[in-house]
């Protein structure tokens, strides 16, 4: 059985996440976490959920905490900290914003619960994730984030409706930055274990209204209802549930890689990795020519400004 801190707990996500999280059968444990001040929305939030937990019959324990020290012995802890995207903003807009907020709470987690796997959803997220990753001492497979795995999701779903099957018919991924330079790989999109490109509709496949309908997903969700809440949650209970269950499946996150994309990396970025109780372990590929160059432009992108907001955070230490 596990313990799952949730750090950010009293907003949209991290509400609906501790939700989602708490229907994962290894979690015996859940830890709202949040600021000096939030006590009051926090015991709210956790009293709710003790209700959630009577009526279905769970007996997960939740707890809520604004100390450091209450997250010692947690095994998995999400950020959902950090300043929303607003409409018309983009997630790197974000950066320096969240930066400073993320390197504090990475260096807490270090110091109280270093055997942990620390998990970011804050925005941009693949450079929080790197930011995670230094400030918070910890190893490169204990540090990941939400990455492009829910951006799979949703190119998943525009497929399956495409083609007119089930969408646990679809296996496909999108790598590089959870943003505008995000690299679909369908050399290896498959449907009932058939490649794409093997299918007659895939002529006629609008591949590039579906990245448009992938990439602006999450802005056209904020712009009618302010926030993205259910799919961010639970793509996150669906890695949390991975880890926790030692599944060793395949999904594609944000995690520092050196090498193994035809000798790209050296940066925090969307790829696949096996995930289990250890953490992440990535993995080396094989993709398109075409593939390479966009994933390419993404990372270098992303190192980029990942090295501008490191830079200006040391300097401010």
């Amino acid at each position: 059985m596990a313990k799952v801190a949730i750090i950010g707990a009293s907003g949209n996500v991290g509400r609906y996440t501790a939700h989602a999280v708490s229907y994962i059968p290894h979690v015996s444990e859940l830890l709202l976490f949040g600021r000096p001040g939030r006590e009051e929305v926090l015991h709210g939030l956790a009293c709710d959920l003790h209700d959630s937990f009577a009526a279905r019959g769970s007996q997960s324990d939740v707890k809520f905490s604004c100390t450091p020290k209450d997250l010692e012995g947690s095994d998995i802890i999400i950020v959902t900290s950090g300043v929303p995207r607003k409409e018309g903003q983009n997630r790197i807009d974000l950066a320096h914003e969240n930066a400073r907020m993320i390197s504090e709470i990475a260096a807490m987690v270090g110091w109280y619960a270093p055997n942990a796997i620390l998990f970011i959803v804050s925005n941009p997220v693949d450079v929080m994730t790197a930011v995670a990753l230094k400030y918070s001492g910890m190893k490169p497979n204990q540090v990941i984030g939400l990455g492009t795995h829910l951006d799979s999701m949703r190119l998943k779903w525009n497929i399956a409706k495409y083609f007119d099957v089930h969408v646990s018919e679809v296996h496909t991924r999108i790598i590089g930055e959870h943003g505008d330079s995000m690299v679909p790989l369908w050399s290896a999109t498959t449907i009932g274990g058939i490649s794409i490109q093997n299918l007659p509709k895939f002529k006629d496949l609008p591949e590039e209204q579906i990245m448009h309908n992938v990439m602006n997903a999450g802005s056209a969700i904020i712009r009618r209802i302010g926030s993205t809440i259910y799919g961010p949650g639970d793509a996150i209970a669906t890695i949390v549930s991975t880890i926790l269950g030692n599944e060793k499946r395949i999904l594609t996150v944000s995690t520092f890689i050196s090498s193994e994309i035809h000798n790209i990396g050296d940066v925090c970025i969307g790829t696949p990795v096996r995930l289990d109780r250890n953490g992440a372990t990535t993995l080396t590929i094989t993709i398109s020519e075409h593939e390479v160059e966009g994933f390419r432009k993404s990372v270098d992108k992303i190192r980029a400004i990942t090295q501008e907001v490191i830079e200006r955070l040391d300097e401010s230490c």
